[in-house]
């Protein structure tokens, strides 16, 4: 994100402070969108799809009460071809997430599942830490932050 933002000064850095899980520690991607609150249907069905090494960010309105993922449904990203996640709320089995091939950054962790109805909306721009996560724009990711751009970085 650091070298990103040398390039390209005008890049959105999101201000929300965000523990790093997985083996993956820096990724790059196409960004999708779920908006969700305390329910994860439909994070689980977009980690289902195969995807081109996008990055599924997620909306959860900043609840801690529920987690929004777990190991099956990041590892279900992973097998998918997902570069990870990026998730405003809670997740759980962050153990075995970080054992995976893959990178997840959320808020905290909480072992509660949440409810699975499908409530929320997908592929719609979402906006937290001052960043507009727009599905079709690129962001980047690693120790340091998250890093949006309209168009990827040449």
């Amino acid at each position: 994100t650091s070298d990103v933002l040398d390039v390209r000064e005008d890049a959105s850095v999101c201000a929300t402070a965000m523990h790093l899980l997985g083996r993956e520690r820096a990724i790059a991607g196409r960004i999708r969108t779920v908006r969700c609150f305390e329910d994860n249907a439909l994070v689980k069905v977009a980690m289902a799809e195969n995807s081109e090494g996008e990055v599924l960010v997620i909306d959860g309105g900043r609840s801690l009460r529920t987690a929004l993922m777990g190991d099956q449904i990041a590892n279900s990203g992973c097998t998918n071809g997902w570069a990870g996640a990026i998730v405003f709320g809670a997740i759980r089995d962050s153990v075995a997430i970080d054992a995976l091939d893959f990178h997840v950054k959320a808020l905290g962790t909480n072992p509660r599942k949440s409810s699975k109805s499908g409530a929320g909306e997908r592929d719609v721009i979402v906006e937290f830490g001052g960043v507009r996560f727009v599905p079709g724009w690129f962001l980047y990711s690693d120790a340091d932050g998250v890093v949006v751009l309209a168009a990827p970085v040449s």
